[in-house]
Protein backbone atom coordinates (compact mmCIF):
# COMPACT_ATOMS: atom_id res chain seq x y z
CA UNK A 1 0.00 0.00 0.00
CA UNK A 2 1.26 3.36 -1.06
CA UNK A 3 0.84 6.64 0.65
CA UNK A 4 1.28 9.85 -0.68
CA UNK A 5 2.17 12.69 2.30
CA UNK A 6 1.63 16.50 1.80
CA UNK A 7 2.53 19.90 3.89
CA UNK A 8 3.17 18.60 7.35
CA UNK A 9 2.47 15.07 7.00
CA UNK A 10 5.72 14.65 4.79
CA UNK A 11 7.59 16.55 7.33
CA UNK A 12 6.19 14.45 10.26
CA UNK A 13 7.44 11.02 8.22
CA UNK A 14 10.36 12.85 6.29
CA UNK A 15 9.10 11.67 2.90
CA UNK A 16 7.09 12.85 0.15
CA UNK A 17 5.74 8.77 -0.11
CA UNK A 18 5.47 5.80 2.22
CA UNK A 19 5.01 2.41 1.82
CA UNK A 20 3.57 -0.05 4.14
CA UNK A 21 5.15 -2.94 5.11
CA UNK A 22 3.21 -5.88 3.47
CA UNK A 23 2.89 -7.96 6.81
CA UNK A 24 0.85 -5.28 8.19
CA UNK A 25 -2.99 -5.61 7.39
CA UNK A 26 -5.16 -3.08 7.47
CA UNK A 27 -8.82 -3.16 6.66
CA UNK A 28 -10.30 -0.04 6.58
CA UNK A 29 -9.57 3.87 6.60
CA UNK A 30 -9.52 3.75 10.59
CA UNK A 31 -7.18 1.02 11.12
CA UNK A 32 -4.77 2.64 8.46
CA UNK A 33 -5.16 5.72 10.54
CA UNK A 34 -4.55 3.83 14.10
CA UNK A 35 -1.69 2.07 12.47
CA UNK A 36 -0.39 5.48 11.09
CA UNK A 37 -0.58 7.32 15.05
CA UNK A 38 1.01 4.60 16.39
CA UNK A 39 3.75 4.32 14.51
CA UNK A 40 3.99 8.00 13.87
CA UNK A 41 2.37 10.12 17.06
CA UNK A 42 3.12 13.58 15.85
CA UNK A 43 -0.08 12.99 13.41
CA UNK A 44 -2.09 12.66 16.60
CA UNK A 45 -1.30 16.33 17.04
CA UNK A 46 -2.67 17.82 14.26
CA UNK A 47 -6.14 19.51 14.26
CA UNK A 48 -7.29 17.39 10.93
CA UNK A 49 -6.12 14.99 8.35
CA UNK A 50 -8.18 13.92 5.43
CA UNK A 51 -7.37 11.02 4.04
CA UNK A 52 -8.10 10.16 0.57
CA UNK A 53 -8.10 6.50 -1.14
CA UNK A 54 -7.46 5.94 -4.81
CA UNK A 55 -7.69 10.08 -5.51
CA UNK A 56 -11.08 10.08 -3.80
CA UNK A 57 -11.66 11.63 0.08
CA UNK A 58 -12.13 8.85 1.84
CA UNK A 59 -14.38 7.97 5.60
CA UNK A 60 -13.03 5.55 8.19
CA UNK A 61 -15.44 2.59 7.24
CA UNK A 62 -14.25 2.68 3.56
CA UNK A 63 -12.00 -0.26 2.68
CA UNK A 64 -9.01 -1.05 1.61
CA UNK A 65 -6.63 -3.04 -0.19
CA UNK A 66 -2.84 -3.63 -0.74
CA UNK A 67 -3.35 -2.00 -4.27
CA UNK A 68 -4.93 1.26 -2.82
CA UNK A 69 -3.08 4.37 -3.26
CA UNK A 70 -3.60 6.54 -0.07
CA UNK A 71 -2.88 10.62 0.47
CA UNK A 72 -2.96 12.18 3.57
CA UNK A 73 -4.02 15.91 3.64
CA UNK A 74 -3.20 17.88 6.88
CA UNK A 75 -4.77 20.92 7.36
CA UNK A 76 -3.57 24.04 5.11
CA UNK A 77 -3.14 27.65 6.05
CA UNK A 78 -3.06 30.45 3.36
CA UNK A 79 -4.57 33.52 2.67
Amino acid sequence: MRVKLFGIAREIVGSAELSLPEEIEVKDVKEFKEWLFKNYPKFSHLKSLAVAVNQEYAEDHELLDQNAEIALIPPVSGG
